[in-house]
């Protein structure tokens, strides 16, 4: 793939990288570091357990990512350029991360505000429902707006997440174009 020839002692040099990347991206990282020159890191899939990726457990609301090590001949041939289309890829990487949060993001924003204020309607129905004499009246107008707006976030989230999705796929693609170009640019850069 590129050189990696032994000097005259039989040593090579190799820098190493590791990075961590959501699950659903991996692959997608592993496919794409060897066009800039770099290789699976065979020790340290060893020292993990038979080529096992360590994987850490996501908190809560976070998707579960996956470290990959990878080393690469610090004499490789083209390495400024190599590095500059690496740091293109990464910037990409970083971008389908941001535009995939971004499809949640404002319809978790939405629901949460209109359970809250569904909350709040409650709140006020159950003061009224308390008071001395109770005003069955307000209770009943005040409930009303509570309950939707303790039943809407779910459908409003769904239909929110559906628009956004529909807006960011095509950047997406966009991306995935972009990311296909690099990596066609560093594997000319290696042979």
């Amino acid at each position: 793939m590129y050189e990696n020839e032994k000097t005259e002692r039989g040593h090579v040099g190799y820098e190493y990288r590791e990075i961590t990347v959501p699950r659903e991206l991996s692959s997608l990282c592993r496919d794409s570091y060897p066009c800039f020159g770099w290789e699976a890191d065979p020790n340290h899939e060893a020292a993990a357990g038979g080529g096992r990726v360590p994987r850490h457990s996501p908190a809560a609301g976070q998707r579960e990512t996956v470290t990959l090590c990878f080393r690469r001949n610090r004499s490789i041939r083209n390495k400024a350029e190599l590095t500059r289309l690496q740091r293109n890829f990464d910037s990409c990487v970083a971008e389908l991360q941001a535009l995939e949060r971004a499809k949640t993001a404002s319809a978790t924003i939405a629901a949460l505000v209109a359970a809250l204020t569904g909350t709040a309607f409650m709140a006020g129905a159950t003061f009224a429902v308390v008071a001395e004499p109770p005003i069955i009246w307000l209770t009943i107008l005040l409930a009303i707006p509570g309950f939707l707006g303790w039943i809407l976030p779910v459908f409003l989230y769904r239909r929110l997440v559906r628009k956004r999705t529909a807006e960011i796929e095509p950047l997406q693609e966009q991306k995935y174009d972009e990311i296909d170009t690099i990596c066609e640019k560093g594997s000319r850069l290696l042979h």
